[in-house]
């Protein structure tokens, strides 16, 4: 049985090898297509591994020893359901290596994609957004990047503006600024009939008040999102936990 899965690098392998910022971790995250994952997890069982779907719209789990508190994510996007992996985390994937063994990292400007969203209470990943622009600017695909943020490119254009109040005396991505700056005032934002709070992209928690109580759509539930009511269920349900 062919058991190959194909998987970039990231958490913090990656994000040292990009912006010399190291880390301790306790986890590996593996980045890997969702439909991958029976396959993925069929190959850790027969190593001994022991694993779980934890969130059946974006993450896996394996474990080895009886201890779990060493583990491997396997990660198919982001929490929110945007990030997903692609073809394209693949194909620009840079050779790497981790744990002594060569690997494919997952590419910086999928890093920054991915990063960009978390905006929770205990944690908020700007000023990883941040190191890896101030880092990797000169060779990052700009025109990749932006496309990936897609309808999204707003969320992109608050961490370019903060870019500039946090290195004030950097260069700043000038084009890709004043490109957005210019949507801004051109391009209408969302139908005015519908009354969508985009927020629950950026914290599963911090804005649960707008849906629940202020009728809000929720962008992450389908068709504005890829979220099924299930799975947004399941997510808001571990917040407690």
């Amino acid at each position: 049985m062919d058991r190959r899965v194909e998987f970039v690098v990231g958490g913090a392998f990656a994000f040292v090898r990009y912006t010399g910022i190291d880390r301790d971790t306790k986890d590996l995250d593996l980045f890997v297509r969702r439909a991958d994952w029976p396959k993925a997890a069929d190959a850790l069982n027969a190593c001994g591994f022991e694993t779980e779907l934890t969130f059946p719209h974006w993450l896996g789990k394996a474990f080895g020893g009886r201890s779990r508190e060493f583990f491997v994510d396997l990660i198919f996007s982001g929490g929110n359901g945007v990030a997903e992996v692609d073809d394209e985390w693949f194909a620009h994937a840079p050779r790497g290596e981790a744990l002594g063994f060569p690997v494919r990292m997952m590419p910086v400007e999928e890093m920054i994609w991915s990063k960009a969203f978390v905006m929770e209470r205990e944690r908020f990943d700007g000023a990883d957004v941040a190191h890896l622009i101030r880092a990797r600017q000169d060779e990052l695909n700009w025109p990749r990047l932006l496309q990936r943020f897609g309808e999204h490119w707003r969320v992109f254009l608050a961490h370019l503006i903060l870019f500039t109040y946090i290195y004030p005396t950097d260069r700043a991505p000038q084009p890709a600024i004043d490109e957005l700056l210019n949507r801004l005032k051109t391009e209408p934002s969302t139908d005015p009939e519908l009354r969508i709070c985009r927020g629950t992209l950026l914290s599963r928690a911090q804005y649960l008040v707008d849906v629940d109580k202020w009728n809000y759509a929720d962008a992450r539930l389908v068709p504005l999102g890829t979220m099924t009511p299930e799975e947004m269920a399941v997510w808001t349900e571990a917040i407690e936990k």
